[in-house]
C-alpha cells in the first residue's frame, strides 16, 4: 500500500491553564488528530508521559521547569534522551496514541500521513528536543492573561484535597497510611499556593514559548485566549489554515461553541485580583499586557 509522505507534527503549548486545552478541543473538533487516549484536559496520554519523564531527567518538574535546560544543553544526554523517544515511538507504546487501528495501519506516529500532534504545556520547555525528532513540526503558543492564570491554579489547589483519589483517600483513610508510605503531596504545588507564585511561573513559560515563536518564524503561531474567546470563528478559521485543516461548515460551528466568552479576563471581576493586577502592572505589560 503506497502512503503519503509523513506529515509533521502540530505542538499545542503555553503555560498551564492558559486555554491549550481549549485549543486542542477546538482543533480535533476541526480535523487534527491529537491521540486515541486523552486526559480530561485533552492532553494525550503518551506523549505527556514522555514529556514528564524528559522534565524529571534535569530534576524539574512542571512548576518548576527552568532545569530542563540542563538536559536541552547537554550534548549527550540530549543526544540519548531524542534516541529514546525515537524507541518508543516506534515501539508497541505508542498504541496509546494512535488507537490499535492506527497503529496497525502506521505503526509509529512518525509515520502519519495526516494532521496530527499534541497538547503538552511541558512541551514548552521540552521543544527542542522534539525539534531534533520533527525538525518541520509546527507549533501554536497559546497565552493568556496572567493574573487569570495565577488565580486559576491558585483556586485548583484550595479545592486540591477534593480533586484526587491520593489527596481525598488520605483523609478518609489516614489510619492505614503506616503500611505504605503516602503517594502524592497535599498540593499540585506549593509554589501555586499564591499568586505571586503562579504568576512568576506565567512569566517563565510565556518567556520560553516566545523565544521558540520567535526562533521558528513562519511555522510558529501565537494565540490569545482572549482573541479566541471574542472572537472564535476568526480565530479558529486562522487555525485550520495554519494546521492545513478543511473543515466543514459544520465543523467550524462546533468548534466556535466551545469558546466561553464570560471566562476572559475574569480577574477584572474581582477587587483582590484587580489590585494585584496593578501591583504587577509593569510585569504584565512586558508581556503585552496592559492592566
Amino acid at each position: 500500500m503506497n502512503r503519503r509522505a509523513a506529515t509533521p507534527p502540530i505542538l499545542v503549548l503555553g503555560m498551564h491553564r492558559s486555554g491549550t486545552a481549549l485549543v486542542a478541543r477546538a482543533l480535533e473538533t476541526l480535523g487534527l488528530f491529537v491521540g486515541a487516549r486523552l486526559e480530561e484536559n485533552y492532553e494525550s496520554v503518551f506523549f505527556h508521559r514522555l514529556n514528564l519523564w524528559l522534565v524529571r531527567q534535569a530534576g524539574a518538574d512542571w512548576d518548576h521547569p527552568e532545569p530542563v535546560h540542563l538536559l536541552v544543553n547537554h550534548a549527550e544526554a540530549r543526544r540519548r534522551a531524542v534516541d529514546y523517544l525515537r524507541f518508543l515511538l516506534d515501539s508497541p507504546r505508542a498504541i496509546s496514541y494512535l488507537g490499535l487501528a492506527r497503529y496497525l495501519r502506521y505503526r509509529s506516529p512518525r509515520n502519519l500521513d495526516l494532521p496530527w500532534g499534541w497538547k503538552s504545556p511541558l512541551t514548552t520547555y521540552t521543544l527542542p528536543l522534539w525539534l531534533d525528532l520533527f525538525p518541520e513540526a509546527r507549533i501554536i503558543h497559546v497565552v493568556r492573561h496572567g493574573v487569570d492564570v495565577a488565580e486559576s491554579l491558585l483556586a485548583r489547589e484550595q479545592r486540591g484535597p477534593a480533586l484526587t483519589p491520593a489527596r481525598s483517600g488520605y483523609r478518609r483513610f489516614k489510619a492505614l497510611h503506616w503500611l505504605r508510605p503516602k503517594r502524592g503531596g497535599f498540593f499540585f504545588s506549593l509554589r501555586c499556593t499564591s499568586l505571586e507564585g503562579g504568576f512568576s511561573l506565567w512569566e517563565e513559560y510565556v518567556a520560553e514559548a516566545r523565544r521558540h515563536v520567535a526562533q521558528l518564524g513562519a511555522r510558529a503561531r501565537e494565540i490569545r485566549y482572549e482573541d479566541l474567546l471574542g472572537e472564535p470563528r476568526g480565530s479558529l478559521a486562522a487555525l485550520a489554515d495554519f494546521c492545513g485543516l478543511a473543515p466543514s461548515a459544520e465543523a467550524r460551528e462546533q468548534a466556535a461553541a466551545l469558546a466561553q466568552p464570560e471566562r476572559a479576563l475574569a480577574y477584572r471581576r474581582s477587587g483582590e485580583l484587580a489590585g494585584f493586577a496593578q501591583r504587577v502592572a509593569e510585569r504584565l505589560r512586558a508581556h503585552g499586557y496592559a492592566p
